[in-house]
């Protein structure tokens, strides 16, 4: 507008200026008209903008595809504290009677001894070595070679130890499948989100924050519940790890403190051998 005036003014000043007037005249339009054409689009306002992003709104405001992905980690998550529970309690049970067995057997000479201190109906890796020692003694009583007796017996308790090992290591692969899928399935989830928000983008023909807020809010979403349910896999597996390779450790020591007192009973004759089987 002032430029506007100000070329009246000059037109107006007389006929020997005309040529420049019509000239800056034309100037001053053109550049009236290019303000006009860059003037900042209205800026939409606060109560325009969701005023609800919490992450339940955004869940129930999410696609059908994002929803999927955040159940199914939520389902993961629940998969890994429920795995975590019962695995714990599991070794905590199993840990405390091995321990308790070694203590029983502690300190006997004899296969017959170890067996009536621990009991004849008494559970766990422990009385199961007993049962094979004396059994497979019972099976060679005619053999005069002790070395191959406690090979035998020796290849006896490493079943059992794998076998208990494999036992106590169920249910820990599906933690290290958890933590190790889980972040892409959630990065999935916000692909899918971002792509919805670029969709609506080019439908509103905008690319105004309340367009492109709520589907990346939600696409972040699928993201964070992915890192939630993984970071919990990957640290309890690492836990389980740990403890399951302790828990070998001491089974390892009580196929040893056995092997002891088989070779023992090896040492002091065939009199032994009737007092193992015996304690059967």
């Amino acid at each position: 507008m002032i430029f506007t005036r100000l070329a009246a003014r000059i037109a107006a000043g007389g006929r020997r200026r005309d040529a420049a007037a019509c000239a800056l005249t034309f100037f001053v339009t053109g550049a009236a008209r290019a303000e006009e054409t860059l003037a900042p689009a209205p800026v939409i306002g606060a109560g325009h903008l969701p005023r609800d992003l919490s992450p339940w709104s955004m869940f129930v405001g999410a696609d059908v595809i994002v929803q999927s992905v955040i159940i199914a980690l939520a389902l993961a998550s629940v998969v890994t504290w429920t795995v975590w529970l019962a695995k714990s309690t599991e070794l905590l049970f199993a840990r405390r009677r091995l321990r308790a067995a070694l203590a029983a057997i502690d300190g006997k000479f004899s296969l017959a001894e170890a067996c009536a201190a621990t009991g004849q109906k008494a559970r766990g890796v422990v009385p199961a070595m007993l049962d094979a020692a004396v059994a497979e003694l019972r099976l060679s009583g005619g053999v005069v070679d002790r070395a191959g007796i406690k090979e035998r017996i020796a290849n006896r308790f490493a079943r059992l130890e794998i076998a208990a090992g494999r036992a106590m290591n169920r249910g820990t692969g599906v933690l290290a499948t958890i933590g190790a899928t889980a972040p892409f399935v959630g990065l999935f989830g916000t692909v899918w989100g971002i792509m919805n928000s670029f969709v609506g983008i080019s439908k509103a023909q905008t690319t105004n924050l309340a367009i492109v807020a709520p589907g990346i809010a939600e696409a972040l979403l699928a993201t964070a519940v992915g890192l939630f349910a993984a970071i919990p896999a990957v640290v309890i597996y690492n836990h389980f790890a740990r403890a399951i390779g302790a828990y070998r450790a001491e089974l390892g020591d009580a196929s040893a403190e056995v092997l002891r007192l088989v070779s023992r009973d090896l040492d002091a004759g065939r009199g032994q051998f009737a007092r193992a089987a015996a304690a059967e």
